[in-house]
């Protein structure tokens, strides 16, 4: 568990909180993320999952720069409201799209598979990976 706070009582389960403010600064170990990041972007709402907020720390830390997150947690409603896939990692609380440009990319995907994303998809300003299972596209090119 990276950085926990001194006597924090942290829980390794997922939790939905409804806010992302709801959440008490004693579960919110990942220094370099504020819940509102990723937090759904309809509803404010956020599955916490610790190990998936691991892994992206743990890339912040193995890149050593800011990540900017498009999209994190999003509800199934918000989820359907922007087109995303009907069995969404996003809904999972385990995939995050951080913005990228193209030259940063290979970096990034490198970084990622290396903390121990599995899935990894390419788009033209952004990357997502989540913790699986293992497989990556590339919507700039639509290849599977």
């Amino acid at each position: 568990m990276p950085n926990a706070p001194a006597g924090a009582a942290l829980t390794r389960a997922s939790t939905l909180y409804t806010t992302a403010a709801a959440i008490p600064a004693s579960v919110w170990p990942w220094p370099n993320f504020r819940p509102a990041e990723i937090a759904c972007k309809g509803s404010g709402s956020l599955l916490l999952v610790p190990a998936a907020l691991d892994a992206l720390q743990a890339l912040r830390t193995r890149l050593g720069r800011p990540l900017v997150i498009v999209s994190g947690y999003r509800s199934p409603a918000y989820n359907r409201r922007v087109g995303g896939a009907p069995k969404s990692k996003h809904m999972d609380g385990t995939a995050f799209d951080i913005a990228c440009v193209q030259a940063d990319q290979p970096a990034l995907i490198a970084a990622a598979k290396a903390v121990g994303f599995l899935g990894i998809g390419r788009y033209d300003t952004w990357v997502h990976v989540d913790l699986g299972p293992a497989r990556s596209w590339d919507e700039r090119t639509r290849e599977a």
